[in-house]
């Protein structure tokens, strides 16, 4: 039995150690998990009637078109309904398009770092991976530009990009846009979009009549907080809708998981609400940053990348053994800093006071 010689040393996704692990592990009584960029407020009451609901559906299979879901998403973003395509998470949409336009010969352009999936993808289908690395954070698109030749078949933009949180203003996404060659695919993926505040965020979806060649993906994992229940989409003209929906698996997306969504959706109350709570919550780590000079960036996103300017996994750990589960940049590409997902105030400011408690006994700061 013999794989594919690109998977050989491919490895997994790593996700974050689970709670009920940690608590084991170390004696906990109490932990909290930071690290996955989850939703703290969980989601709409209105998400969990629907479920109800759908728990005397469990013998059916779903719509494997998700018809009504896909009524509700084009109606909230204006779209047509053949304009989307639904995935188990956008993860999944990631992996339609790389199926659907890589292949030995042709080759992809990327950031790095930036969300791993992009690269994992081509990967498995045998293209050539282009990374073009970060600039304090930030994507360089003239550099991506020039990595293209008449072999490309898709560029990544990950705004606000993951782990990061910078986002790609409106002025440069469009020049950006204009100068990518009509063979190639742009995807621009904004799963954090729901948090974003920044008044130059471009309106990518208001140029989809403009550019034919634009992909952009959203997910309800993060601010609309079902991401155990795996729905994510693209949103892209319809030509290039029908030639990814063959690459997608039948019934990928549950009775459950469409029902969910469809009533997140419809509280966009409950998104303003998160979305207001996270930005006061990033404001907290900025102001903590500034009063011990530490290194943050500007994040669209819901989470922080701070720079402690000591190793990723030495702040990890201390926050583990004090009950806060966060991400290490020692797998992210950014070997002193760590990524913390913006919680509920009382969490932000807890792990705020374990961060201080670190920077006292390594004697960065004076008590």
């Amino acid at each position: 039995m013999i794989p594919k010689q690109q998977l050989k040393g491919l490895t997994p996704y790593k996700p974050g150690k689970p709670i009920e692990e940690v608590k084991k592990e170390l004696g906990l009584k109490e932990v909290v998990k930071l690290a996955s960029n989850e939703n703290p407020y969980g989601s709409s009451q209105a998400v969990k009637e629907a479920i109800q609901k759908e728990l005397t559906q469990l013998h059916i299979y779903p719509d494997g078109y998700a018809t009504s879901l896909r009524t509700a998403v084009g109606k909230h973003l204006k779209v047509n309904e053949d304009q989307l395509v639904f995935g188990n998470g956008s993860d999944e949409v990631v992996q339609m398009i790389c199926r659907t336009y890589l292949e030995k010969g042709t080759n992809t352009v990327m950031a790095t770092p930036t969300f791993p999936q992009y690269r994992h993808n081509a990967v498995i289908e045998n293209a050539e991976i282009r990374e073009v690395p970060l600039q304090d954070g930030k994507h360089q698109l003239d550099e991506m530009l020039a990595a293209i030749d008449e072999n490309t078949r898709i560029i990544w933009v990950c705004s606000p990009n993951n782990p990061s949180g910078e986002h790609v203003p409106e002025n440069e996404l469009i020049s950006f846009l204009d100068n990518v060659p009509k063979h190639v695919l742009i995807v621009v993926d904004e799963a954090y979009k729901e948090y974003v505040t920044a008044k130059d965020f471009p309106d990518t979806l208001a140029r989809l009549n403009n550019y034919k060649n634009l992909v952009v993906l959203r997910t309800f994992s993060k601010a609309y907080g079902i991401a155990a229940l795996r729905v994510g989409f693209g949103v892209a003209n319809a030509e290039v809708v029908a030639a990814i929906e063959p690459s997608r698996e039948p019934f990928n997306t549950s009775r459950v998981a469409q029902a969910a969504a469809i009533a997140a959706l419809g509280d966009q109350e409950f998104i303003d609400m998160c979305r207001l709570e996270n930005e006061k919550g990033r404001s907290l780590y900025y102001e903590f940053c500034e009063q011990y000079n530490l290194d943050v960036y500007p994040s669209q996103g819901n989470f922080v990348l701070i720079d402690f300017g000591i190793p990723a996994d030495d702040v990890f750990n201390y926050l583990l053994k004090n009950g806060y589960i966060v991400r290490s940049g020692s797998a992210l590409g950014f070997p002193t800093s760590v990524r913390i997902t913006v919680g509920s105030e009382e969490q932000n400011k807890e792990i705020i006071k374990f961060l201080i408690q670190l920077l006292v006994e390594r004697g960065m700061v004076k008590s």
